[in-house]
C-alpha cells in the first residue's frame, strides 16, 4: 500500500536548495520503496535570511512561527496524507498538532531523544549555537527524557559551514573533524553516551558520512529515526487501529468547524495555503 508523508521543514527550503536536496536524497534512502515524501518548509519572506536561528532563539518569535506548523498538519490531513514529519528538533506545536489531526505525527527531537534511551543512558545535544539552553531543560521535561538528559555543548561549527560542506568535500573534512572533537569533549564532560546532533543538516552531514559513533558514543540519526518511526506509527494504525488519545485537557480534541471558526477570527484560516511544496 502506498505511503504519503507530508515533510515540514523549520527553514525556508527555497532559500537553502542544497540542503533540501541533500535531504531529499537521504530520506530516499530512509523510507521504504512505496513511501512517498513530499517536502514542505515555511512559507517564503519567514525570516530575514536563510537561517532561523535569529528568530528562534526568542520565545515569542518560535511560537508565532509554529503556527505554521499548525497549518500544515491541518493541511496534510485534509489532503491525505499518512503521516507527517516535524523535521526540527523543537518540533514545534506537536503536542497541540496532535490534539488535531487523526494522523501519525512524529518529531526530530522527541523522537531522537526517547529513542537514545534504547542506545544508552545519558544524551547530550551537540548545537551550532546554545543560546537556546534553558528551553531544552524544559523541553526535555516536557518529554519525560530529563532524567536521561546530560546537557547541550557547541559544536564548534556553524550553520553556513555544515551547509556548504554538505557540496564541498575539502571543507566537509574539516567540519567533520571539528564536529567529532566537539562530540569527544562532551562525552567526557558531561558523560554522555549517546550524541543527538541538534540541527537537522548537521545530522544529514553526520549520515552522509557514516559517522554512527563519537568516541564510543552512539550518535542518533534523527533522519532515519523519524522516517521508520512514522513508518511504524502509519503501520500500527493500519492493522491495529491505534490513534493519538483523545483523553485530557492536552489531548482533546476540539471540534474542526470551532478551530476553523477561531482560525478565520484571527486571519489564518488560508494560512496552510500558503504553504508550498518545495
Amino acid at each position: 500500500m502506498k505511503t504519503k508523508i507530508w515533510h515540514q521543514s523549520f527553514t525556508v527550503l527555497s532559500d537553502v536548495p542544497t540542503y533540501r536536496d541533500a535531504l531529499k536524497n537521504r530520506i530516499a534512502k530512509v523510507v521504504s520503496p512505496d513511501t512517498e515524501v513530499v517536502m514542505h518548509g515555511q512559507i517564503v519572506g519567514t525570516y530575514p535570511s536563510e537561517y532561523p536561528g535569529t528568530d528562534l532563539k526568542y520565545e515569542y518569535l518560535f511560537e508565532l512561527h509554529g503556527l505554521q506548523w499548525i497549518a500544515a498538519a491541518l493541511q496534510a490531513e485534509k489532503e491525505g496524507y499518512d503521516g507527517m514529519v516535524l523535521a526540527s528538533i523543537p518540533s514545534p506545536m506537536i503536542r497541540q498538532i496532535r490534539s488535531l489531526v487523526n494522523i501519525p505525527v512524529v518529531g526530530y527531537g522527541e523522537t531522537a531523544f526517547h529513542m537514545s534511551g534504547l542506545y544508552g543512558r545519558k544524551f547530550g545535544m551537540l548545537f551550532f549555537n546554545i543560546e537556546r539552553k534553558d528551553f531544552w531543560f524544559e523541553q526535555t521535561r516536557k518529554w519525560g527524557v530529563s532524567e536521561r538528559f546530560a546537557g547541550i555543548a557547541p559544536a564548534g561549527v556553524t550553520f553556513h559551514e555544515v551547509a556548504e560542506s554538505l557540496t564541498n568535500a575539502q571543507l566537509r573534512k574539516k567540519v567533520i573533524q571539528t564536529i567529532i572533537e566537539s562530540g569527544e569533549k562532551m562525552t567526557h564532560d558531561l558523560g554522555a553516551d549517546v550524541i543527538v546532533p541538534g540541527e537537522l543538516p548537521m545530522n544529514l552531514l553526520l549520515a552522509q558520512e557514516g559517522v554512527n559513533q563519537i568516541g564510543g558514543a552512539t550518535v542518533i540519526d534523527g533522519i532515519a529515526t523519524c522516517y521508520k518511526m512514522l513508518e511504524t506509527l502509519i503501520g500500527l494504525k493500519q492493522v491495529s487501529g491505534m490513534t493519538p488519545s483523545e483523553r485530557g485537557y492536552f489531548h482533546d480534541r476540539p471540534e474542526r468547524a470551532r478551530v476553523m471558526e477561531v482560525l478565520k477570527f484571527y486571519g489564518l484560516d488560508n494560512l496552510g495555503d500558503r504553504i508550498q511544496v518545495d
